[in-house]
């Protein structure tokens, strides 16, 4: 045995080829944007993606990377299983080598399904349900005797069974205990129509009664009611007699014959209770969305109190309290009653229980109640509810991938999220970040900086180095990452007030205060102090106000920036008139489009478990239309090439020339206001991000007659670079006469706003107050809140 060289022989060791693997190198990526992109991403380090919405970063990051990796795990599985996964097709990129497990956590919104809440989309409803079910008193049965999605069954029957001695019958019972209410069959609200909203009562079906959405006089629908025979057309319903007005309302399906052919008719109420209540309301079109907020009303189910629960689960307890009881606490709350349980019989479950509950509060998510609705929750607030299961996971060498994990987080709460990305990091794991925040970007070990621009202009690394190179490079971003806003020097006078009087909604304390109008009011406070409960309680979106939320813009690849904000409409006249046409000619979802790909440009090959196939349509090139259409010009441009303009450059065509059409123009300029101008006319919506899409939405928004715009978080999805021209934006509409209220936490618009209500001081039943009202001057002087320190720090003062 050596003495004292032991250490020199073992650095003399060669060194082993494992250990060479420490970077995730990416050569010629060209996923969507990118253009021919290599990056070398070092392993076990913390990397911030950084640069403009639209240059890339989600396609480098998520479309790359992390789908590729996905992909490679899904190969290992049996083709059976893989059978049952999202086919994910490989993408365009000449190599990826170094690649490790990759655990997504996006800001997708957690799905919209009303029997989706906080505690049912993590682990902690159903370990609540087995606690439940193992110490409530008195004992109901399993855990799905607690469970609002498990209805109670019973059944009986014969059987025949055969056995060696022949066949022979048995009578056999079985039951289901479950904990759903019956009346609202789990959903918490029952739906109230209003009769009075459905018909004028005055008019006969002749003359067109219905206040329904596609119900004209002259339509099938009422020409349904007219035939059915059930009724004399030319009488008034307020003339019908109960037994003709039971068969208006609710007659269950019946056959009858209507032109020669038959059809079946069904009362108003089931046929619009199909048609309208059964879909997302979010997914309906504006004016069948009006239609619905008029005639139905919902309200908390008066068997099981909004509950979702029926009478034996809720008879059940625990040191006296209910299940019911214990999903609708504040989750701090919830996770200090679960640390006094004390029940050797099932420990490990607790342990497991307090766990996730305390990963709630260390989150920043401890404000939420179990009972809450996932599709309420604002993408920032889901994506930190996805992190939740990986805060105590013991893996390591895994690759986190975050969408702006600091979405919705006022500074207090970027802290605790920038240790909680560390941490992860310092468990030997590879953290990609995709983000705008100087505060995060800070925190990085290695950053890549994708541009120069956006769409087009964008999709080439800029920058690849540490934070001080980044600061010292001649980037968008090096030059904007120390930018700060400057406190206004004057602000302006209000025009008027919003008196807001005994406010409640949520977790609102009795709340008074008045909203100045005609200026820019920026409501702040941390994440939970009741801002959004504030404004949109209190501000309801109708006559006079535009609000422009977060929700999720929907469409499929065949919708575009055309067909979303209706530039598609002024455009197909144009053409029309311009060539003596029908204007369903210039659609590729109607009449002019390719008859072999049926207008979509592509032909999508199902490979059943493998990726589908999408290849360029050989017939139109791509170009969607058919051939005979594209002979058709205006201002020597056919409709294929109009969308494949930019925004700017469609501005530039519409808005003057043969071409010109201020319909056209007035929409592509407000598209260029929010910073749109360099996305396609024709691009598909779902190769949009985030940002893009929200700034798509509030474009559309724009165009609506309104004296007061309500956003929320307008700077979601924007690069440092671009807050300078939502401010602009926002000077304009007020300048105009708006007034403008901007839920937001982004320190640049606080500085720039006439006036700040400071909701607080902290979350769910710690805030619910004014803590400030006043002038970002005043707040800064005052530093009297957590926002007020924060924004002194970022001014300088």
């Amino acid at each position: 045995m050596s003495n004292g060289t032991g250490g020199d022989a073992r650095t003399s060791e060669p060194p082993v080829a494992a250990d060479s693997h420490d970077l995730i190198r990416v050569r010629g990526a060209r996923e969507n944007n990118l253009k021919d992109v290599n990056v070398e991403i070092p392993k076990r380090r913390l990397t911030v993606f950084t640069g403009v919405s639209g240059s890339g970063k989600s396609s480098l990051v998520f479309g790359t990377i992390a789908a590729e990796s996905q992909r490679m795990i899904n190969e290992t599985y049996s083709a059976f299983l893989q059978g049952f996964m999202p086919t994910l097709s490989r993408p365009e990129v000449d190599l990826l080598e170094g690649l490790t497990t990759a655990i997504i956590v996006d800001q997708e919104r957690m799905g919209a399904n009303p029997r989706s809440t906080v505690g049912t989309a993590t682990d902690a409803n159903a370990m609540l349900r087995i606690v439940f079910s193992r110490l409530g008193e008195p004992h109901v049965g399993s855990p799905n005797a607690f469970s609002f999605n498990v209805p109670s069954v019973r059944g009986a029957g014969a059987i025949t069974v055969e056995g060696a001695d022949g066949k022979r019958t048995e009578k056999r019972t079985f039951q289901v205990t479950g904990g759903m209410c019956p009346r609202c069959e789990g959903m918490g609200s029952v739906t109230d129509i209003d009769i009075t909203q459905l018909y004028d009562d005055s008019k006969s079906l002749n003359e067109g009664p219905f206040n329904i959405p596609g119900y004209n006089a002259d339509g099938w629908n009422v020409k349904m009611f007219v035939a059915s025979g059930f009724f004399d057309p030319d009488k008034p319903i307020r003339d019908y007699s109960e037994r003709e007005l039971h068969d208006l309302l609710r007659k269950e399906a019946t056959k009858i014959k209507l032109a020669g052919a038959n059809m079946t008719y069904e009362g108003l109420l089931p046929r619009v209770q199909k048609s309208f209540l059964a879909k997302d309301r979010e997914a309906m079109q504006p004016h069948i969305r009006a239609f619905v907020d008029r005639a139905v009303t919902y309200t908390d189910c008066p068997d099981c109190g909004g509950t979702r629960l029926n009478e034996a689960a809720r008879s059940s307890r625990v040191n006296g309290i209910n299940i019911a009881e214990a999903c609708s606490m504040q989750i701090s709350d919830l996770a200090a009653w679960v640390r006094d349980l004390e029940a050797p019989s099932v420990a490990p479950l607790l342990a497991g229980l307090r766990g996730t509950l305390d990963s709630f509060v260390e989150i920043g998510l401890g404000y939420l109640s179990l009972d809450r609705p996932s599709g309420t929750l604002s993408g920032g607030e889901a994506q930190r509810v996805k992190m939740i299961r990986h805060l105590g996971s013991s893996l390591t060498d895994a690759t986190y991938v975050f969408d702006e994990p600091t979405v919705g987080l006022h500074p207090h709460d970027i802290q605790r999220m920038n240790d909680l990305l560390l941490r992860l990091r310092d468990k030997g794991n590879t953290v990609l970040v995709v983000e705008h925040k100087p505060e995060t970007i800070a925190i990085a070990d290695h950053v890549v900086d994708l541009g120069p621009g956006a769409g087009t202009n964008g999709g080439t690394v800029c920058f690849e180095g540490t934070v001080a190179g980044l600061r010292a490079s001649d980037t968008l971003t090096g030059r904007h990452l120390d930018d700060r806003a400057a406190l206004k020097e004057k602000v302006r006078t209000p025009s008027g007030r919003l008196a807001v009087r005994g406010a409640t909604e949520h977790n609102l304390r009795n709340v008074d205060v008045d909203i100045p109008l005609g200026v820019l009011v920026v409501v702040t406070g941390v994440a939970g102090s009741g801002k959004s409960s504030l404004v949109h309680g209190s501000i309801p979106a109708g006559e006079g106000v535009v609000s422009v939320d977060q929700s999720a813009i929907r469409g499929s690849r065949r919708s575009n920036p055309a067909t979303y904000t209706g530039l598609l409409d002024p455009i197909r006249k144009a053409f029309a008139k311009a060539n003596g046409v029908k204007p369903a000619l210039f659609s590729a979802n109607s009449e002019g489009a390719c008859p072999h790909c049926k207008g979509a440009g592509v032909i999508y090959t199902d490979l059943g478990m493998m990726a589908g196939v999408a290849t360029v349509c050989e017939e139109c090139e791509g170009k969607r239309f058919q051939a005979a259409v594209l002979d058709y010009h205006l201002g020597g441009r056919d409709i294929s090439e109009v969308l494949a303009m930019s925004v700017t450059e469609a501005e530039a065509f519409f808005g003057a020339g043969e071409a010109r059409l201020p319909a056209a123009h007035r929409i592509l300029r407000r598209l260029v206001d929010v910073g749109l101008g360099y996305l396609s006319v024709g691009q598909p919506l779902t190769t949009l991000s985030g940002g893009e899409r929200q700034r798509l939405k509030l474009a559309t928004h724009m165009a609506e007659k309104g004296g007061v715009y309500v956003l929320d978080e307008p700077t979601t999805g924007l690069h440092l670079a671009d807050v300078e021209q939502l401010l602009s934006l926002l000077d304009r509409l007020v300048d105009a006469g708006k007034s403008v209220i901007v839920i937001e936490h982004h320190q640049a618009v606080m500085a720039h706003a006439d006036w700040i209500i400071d909701l607080g001081p902290g979350a769910g039943h710690e805030g619910g107050r004014i803590v400030f009202e006043g002038t970002p001057a005043d707040l800064v002087a005052a530093r009297a809140t957590l926002t007020g320190e924060h924004l002194a720090e970022y001014v300088g003062a």
